[in-house]
């Protein structure tokens, strides 16, 4: 059975690419989470009054790729100590999180999140919440590293590379 979840990891437009190329991964797509405002465009979302995160939400086969195999390589494509700040990208809309909407998501979650906690040690920025609300970005913003292998991305390619092979038997 195919499982959600929507995960927050900066600009979206890498978080796209990086996430989608994890075995297991069978479909991302992005857009806003967790705001204020109904049906929001980008530009809404890039002024930072809205509420939104950048999202991407992603459908996964957890006999492939368990959720916590997952989050443990969702966690190398961010910093989870920077709040509200994700490579040079600013502002709460590129803000860290985890978003669920079914509650037995939330065990493998906690742990996931404890053992980042420990291997860092101070508080983590990156929010768990229920999901409340996804919009879908325009299409202009969807695979859009794949439409423009030259645009603008705050993951290194290296990290790709590590998300290709990351779920590998």
């Amino acid at each position: 059975m195919i499982r959600e979840i929507h995960l927050a990891a900066g600009c979206f437009w890498g978080a796209e690419k990086y996430l989608k190329l994890i075995r297991g991964v069978v479909f991302t797509e992005v857009g806003f989470a967790n705001g204020n405002t109904p049906d929001p465009t980008y530009r809404e979302v890039y002024t930072d009054s809205t509420g939104y995160a950048e999202a991407v939400r992603v459908k996964y086969d957890p006999s492939v790729l368990p959720l916590g195999k997952l989050l443990e390589i969702y966690f190398k494509a961010i910093d989870p100590l920077s709040l509200n700040k994700q490579g040079e990208d600013e502002g709460t809309r590129y803000r860290t999180g985890i978003y669920w909407s079914d509650g037995s998501d939330l065990p493998e979650i906690s742990a996931v999140m404890e053992e980042q906690q420990k291997r860092y040690g101070v508080p983590l920025a990156v929010e768990v919440l229920p999901l409340k609300s996804f919009y879908r970005a325009e299409e202009f913003h969807q695979d859009y590293l794949d439409k423009n292998p030259g645009g603008y991305c705050h993951l290194p390619a290296a990290l790709f590379e590590y998300a290709a092979g990351a779920n590998k038997e």
